[in-house]
């Protein structure tokens, strides 16, 4: 009877333990809350009173310019498909810029994963200095990049592929690293015993098994570069989002060639999130289903 008695007193003390760290959660989300609104409404007050802009006062107008634009694209229906084919050749500037960063970036990130990854890294040493490197890549957004390239480099795709590729090599060397502290370091070991070099290590034991993994994060942050491409063409990088800067400053006139682009950026954006969803869920559960067979 002591002992029952003993073993249901500590699972009443767990049990008001387990309530009193769930009530903590809950008052700690609430008060995060809090203070997100308190910084918001103040960060909104501070851009009004600096003349950056009024949220309250604008808010009655925020669908206005959607209507402007909708309007205008509707009345001038005709001509969308013309437009579409205007532009074509900017939207395959704004993919090919997405592509060639995402494939740069990759790369970069594939060897800074594998020189950050305890029981992989070439020098265990410097493990630290490779992750804060893929730390200050990724923080940097890619517009900051992109201006002070473009001041540097002048206007184009350029400043843009080598701003898209430094965020995307730290944010994907981020995820790879992830996926490599999951290999098996059997194979290594097997290598090892025959006088493998690190490359050969890394390229025979541990590629083969980390490669689909990498190759579906490549394709999400694929999707990722294209929207942030078509978003750096604002600030004169090129594409198609340069030539969307053009027609929305120009304005009432122009609003058909806006929106035959956003629906043009739409579609694209649209396709190769299918596109790549579908490969990257048949090289996740492809490669499952062979290790398991």
């Amino acid at each position: 009877m002591a002992e029952t008695s003993a073993g249901s007193s500590q699972v009443q003390m767990i049990q008001e333990a387990y309530l009193a760290q769930t009530q903590r959660k809950r008052l700690y989300g609430f008060l995060m809350l809090v203070i997100f609104f308190i910084v918001m409404v103040a960060g909104f007050n501070t851009a009004a009173a600096r003349n950056g802009g009024s949220f309250w006062g604008g808010i009655d107008n925020f669908f206005d310019y959607p209507a402007e634009v909708v309007a205008e694209a509707a009345s001038k229906a005709s001509e969308l498909p013309g437009h579409f084919l205007t532009f074509l050749p900017a939207l395959i500037e704004t993919v090919n810029i997405a592509a060639v960063s995402t494939l740069i970036g990759a790369l970069f990130a594939i060897v800074l994963s594998l020189l950050s990854t305890r029981g992989l890294a070439r020098f265990p040493r410097l493990i630290g200095l490779f992750r804060r490197m893929m730390d200050t890549m990724r923080a940097v957004p890619e517009i900051v990049i992109a201006l002070v390239l473009i001041f540097v480099l002048g206007g184009g795709p350029v400043p843009a592929m080598i701003a898209i590729a430094f965020h995307t090599a730290g944010a994907l060397g981020k995820l790879f690293s992830e996926v490599n502290e999951n290999a098996d370091l059997k194979p290594l070991d097997g290598l090892a015993s025959v006088g493998a070099t690190w490359t050969q290590k890394m390229l025979l034991g541990v590629v083969p098994q980390v490669a689909p993994n990498w190759l579906s994060y490549a394709l999400l942050r694929f999707e990722i570069n294209i929207r942030a491409s078509a978003i750096l063409g604002f600030v004169g990088a090129g594409g198609l989002g340069y030539e969307l800067k053009n027609a929305i400053s120009w304005g009432q006139g122009r609003y058909d060639e806006a929106g035959a682009m956003f629906i043009l950026l739409f579609l694209t954006i649209m396709f190769f999130d299918q596109l790549s969803s579908y490969y990257r869920d048949r090289l996740v559960h492809g490669s499952g289903e062979g290790a398991h067979a």
